[in-house]
């Protein structure tokens, strides 16, 4: 049986070429993901491994200040140069390095801030004897060697533009510094291999910035080859301030640093395999079909081997073998192609900044047997119940028929189970459109798998009342080709459906996430607009606040007509808790959108700093009202305050929990700094405010100053990316769906040569045995679309209120003009699809079509 299923293999590998393609993009999907993950995560994992080599023990700070922070604002440690000594005093140790280390943003040439806040790294140059940093290797230039000079990574200085010689504007919490640039040097850093940035300092002004004269914030041990790396960490800790400092040896960090780095891999990994697994979910249903028509045109062949005495399980294993050679041989060239996938990956994503650090093509035993086991064994299962259905073949009945009608009963027993497990995941969608909380979205999920589930079982019944419709176009349309076009469709409803499910999963997917993140993007939008009457919010992108004195600056710029600092910290009234925002009151109203249920601004301002307006989420959960009288705690050690409710507004995100004069917050704020500001322009004087505002705030790269279309991009741009990384995704299911289309109708086309041949023989026009073979094409394709749009609409009804938590202007808008694309591009690739069956339908010889078996 084993020969017979290799003769099969290699006598039908044109009808096998588009099932193999198939399996070949599913599998290169998984392949890709497992030797990307496996490449980069080595390279990492090499870079920090680089990064800690001369590390036997690290010592670190522990934010401990009892006394609370020092007034400057800087963290205070016990790290200091005396305690270096003792370290390097100890039995082994070659060098003590003394860090400082904190974050600074750096500004390019167009005074525009330079990568991500959280990776922008600032450190202390620590030269050796011999001048130079050895964990910094000098590319050009020196280090810096005082106050007013500074050394940038050679990636931070290409992406910034900056030269030897020019001067470097930075921030690090306030005003903007200039020094000049005397050094570029490299790095293995992860963060700024990773797109971050680096700017080294002098250590004198890296400890005036960060820390304190004399101070450090990590000591880093080095120690003679073949030292105990435990022993000395136990040494160096009978050395540390307790509870001030912990000493950790370089092992430890490396197996800590590893771990870190195998979860950070395993989200993504998980996340790619996810799609990966749907493209493969949507390749079995191409395998079974192609299979399913094979034994249908192969059934004399079957027949004739069971009358020679092959038994059923050896009809079976046939098939099966058949199945897992093809499985094989896609897989290994899915492997190949994806390793191409994974090192172009790393290169789009290192394009687009993501700073994965270069290294070797990783291929691990593990992915290797993964890619080719699930590639084989998807084959195998796919083809399952085709051979169980090739086994069931009587020969005779086989003999005198060459494709038996489909079983009634079968379809009738498909219906009832679609129905029942499509009906289950209808309920518990229209459960799921009941719950308000993110914690239930895993039964949205369940219910979502069941509807989908459900629709691919009964797409065949759904097929026939859809294609119809369908069909009454094209044949008004296109006449006895559109008619001929629907009748095929039709012929046998199982294999249509199976056709048009692997679109329709592809399309639900990609349906509900346009439709969700539509609906956010719009209830975000809305937000804005109803909250804010400003025309620019200022912050800074570190989080550090404004100076309140330079924020008055703002006020005065021409063009400003109002301004309202927002400065935020919290207090415990009773057993509840609220955060309370300060601001000037006699402005807020002009530039946010205060609406008052109960009570008034006007009430809040005449009571001043013994007043306090609270939100309607704030007052529900506290049981407040206009009127009450609250004692606030803002801090333990300081008197408790007395404030009167001066009334309830509508939840407004920017304002916060509750309201009140600056006087109220100011004594209680860690440090005397706005955390916003809202500003509106007088009319008609927009037009460079922005840039006079920013100057008046002393043009500092942290600096944001957001009109109402920035705010709009900076919150719906991480949705808006999530729905292009899942059309990127889930594009490969829907490239494995087309495929289906295309090996359909070319098996279907080989299928019925006798019928074209006859249709030819009447008098149909090669054109028009064609333009049939597009036409069954487009209406499968517009099957399929439909179906998913549907299915993808209903799924996002269904988590409207679970998606409407935190959200409260959201609401169901589906994007109808992108829906319509969907469809226009599902017609498109129906088209497509039937280029090369038609063609090859077309170009039948009519007297050997007719003849054939």
């Amino acid at each position: 049986m084993f020969r017979t299923a290799l003769r099969n293999v290699f006598a039908h590998k044109a009808r096998l070429l588009m099932t193999a393609l198939a399996v070949v993009l599913g599998v290169a999907f998984v392949a890709g993901t497992l030797v990307f993950s496996d490449t980069v995560g080595e390279a990492v994992k090499n870079a920090s491994a680089k990064n800690l080599k001369d590390v036997a023990v690290s010592v670190q700070a522990v934010d401990a200040d009892v006394a609370g922070p020092p007034k400057d604002g800087n963290r205070s440690t016990l790290l200091d140069s005396a305690l270096a000594e003792r370290i390097a005093a100890l039995p082994g140790v070659t060098a003590v390095r003394s860090d400082v280390t904190g974050e600074a943003t750096l500004a390019d040439k167009d005074n525009k801030p330079v990568g991500d806040s959280w990776q922008n790294r600032a450190a202390n140059y620590h030269p050796g004897k011999d001048g130079k940093d050895s964990r910094y290797p000098l590319v050009q230039g020196r280090g810096p060697a005082n106050g007013s000079e500074i050394a940038l990574a050679d990636s931070t200085a290409k992406t910034a533009g900056y030269r030897i010689g020019d001067t470097v504007r930075f921030a690090v919490d306030g005003p903007v510094q200039t020094k000049k640039l005397v050094g570029i040097v490299s790095t293995d850093d992860p963060k700024v291999t990773a797109g971050g940035t680096l700017v080294l300092l002098d250590t004198a002004t890296a400890q005036k910035l960060y820390l304190h004269p004399g101070q450090f914030e990590e000591l880093v041990v080095s120690a003679q080859p073949g030292t105990d790396q435990k022993a000395l960490t136990a040494k160096v800790r009978t050395l540390l301030p307790k509870d001030r400092a912990e000493a950790t040896s370089g092992t430890q960090l490396a197996a800590d640093q590893a771990k870190r780095i195998a979860s950070q891999n395993e989200a993504l990994s998980q996340t790619l395999l996810t799609f990966a697994g749907i493209a493969l979910f949507v390749g079995i249903f191409i395998i079974a079909n192609t299979f399913t028509m094979l034994i249908s045109q192969r059934s004399r062949e079957i027949a004739l081997l069971r009358a020679v005495g092959a038994s059923r399980r050896q009809v079976v294993r046939s098939v099966l073998i058949e199945a897992g050679l093809l499985g094989l041989v896609s897989s290994v060239i899915g492997f190949a192609l994806g390793t191409g996938i994974a090192v172009g990956l790393r290169a789009v994503l290192n394009a687009n900044g993501a700073g994965f650090p270069g290294g070797p093509v990783v291929f691990t035993p593990t992915s290797v047997l993964a890619a080719l086991g699930v590639g084989v064994l998807v084959t195998v299962l796919a083809a399952w119940l085709p051979s169980r259905k090739a086994a069931k073949i009587a020969p005779v009945e086989a003999l005198n028929s060459v494709e038996a009608a489909p079983a009634p009963r079968s379809l009738v027993i498909r219906n009832s189970v679609g129905a029942v497990i499509g009906g289950l995941g209808v309920a518990i969608m229209c459960y799921a459109s009941t719950l308000t909380s993110s914690d239930d979205m895993p039964i949205a999920m369940a219910g979502g798998v069941l509807t989908v589930t459900g629709a691919v079982v009964l797409a065949p019944l759904l097929s026939r009342p859809l294609v119809s419709l369908a069909g009454l176009i094209t044949t008004r349309l296109f006449g006895i080709g559109g008619k001929l076009a629907k009748e095929n469709a039709l012929r046998n409803p199982r294999r249509t459906a199976a056709t048009a499910s692997a679109l329709m999963i592809g399309l639900v997917l990609i349906t509900g996430m346009t439709v969700i993140g539509s609906s956010v993007q719009q209830a975000m939008d809305a937000r804005i607009n109803r909250e804010l009457t400003a025309d620019y919010a200022v912050t800074t992108s570190n989080y550090v606040g404004l100076d309140i004195a330079l924020s008055r600056k703002v006020a005065q710029v021409p063009g400003v007509e109002a301004m309202a600092p927002l400065r935020k910290t919290g207090f415990q009234a009773g057993h509840g808790f609220a955060a309370v925002t300060g601001t000037d009151l006699a402005r807020i109203g002009k530039v946010a959108q205060l609406s008052f249920t109960e009570g008034s601004l006007a009430a809040l301002q005449d009571l001043g700093p013994r007043g306090i307006a609270v939100s309607q989420t704030t007052a529900k959960e506290n049981g407040w009202h206009t009127g009450d009288a609250l004692t606030a705690t803002f801090e333990d050690d300081k008197p408790k305050v007395r404030l009167k409710v001066a009334g309830v507004y509508e939840d407004n995100e920017t304002i916060g929990g509750s309201l009140a004069a600056t006087s109220v917050v100011d004594p209680y704020l860690f440090t005397q700094q706005n955390d916003e500001l809202l500003v509106k322009a007088e009319d008609g004087r927009t037009e460079g405010l922005e840039k006079r505002i920013r100057h008046a705030l002393g043009d500092s790269p942290l600096l944001k100053v957001q009109d109402h279309d920035a705010l709009r991009k900076e919150q719906s741009g991480p949705i808006e990316m999530l729905v292009n990384i899942v059309y990127g995704l889930l594009g490969m299911s829907v490239v494995i769906a087309v495929v289906g289309v295309v090996n359909t109708l070319a098996m279907s086309v080989f299928e019925r040569t006798r019928e074209i041949g006859m249709l030819r023989a009447i008098g149909l026009s090669r054109s028009g045995i064609k333009q049939m073979v597009r036409l069954e094409s487009v209406v499968i394709a517009l099957f399929g679309a439909v179906l998913g749009i549907a299915v993808g609409i209903f799924l996002s009804w269904s988590v409207g209120s679970i998606m409407s938590n935190g959200l409260p202007d959201y609401a169901l808008r589906p994007p109808w003009d992108r829906l319509g694309l969907f469809l226009l591009l599902a017609l498109i690739v129906g088209v497509l699809a039937a280029l090369w069956p038609a063609r090859r339908a077309a170009k039948l010889n009519v007297l050997e079509a007719i003849g054939a078996e």
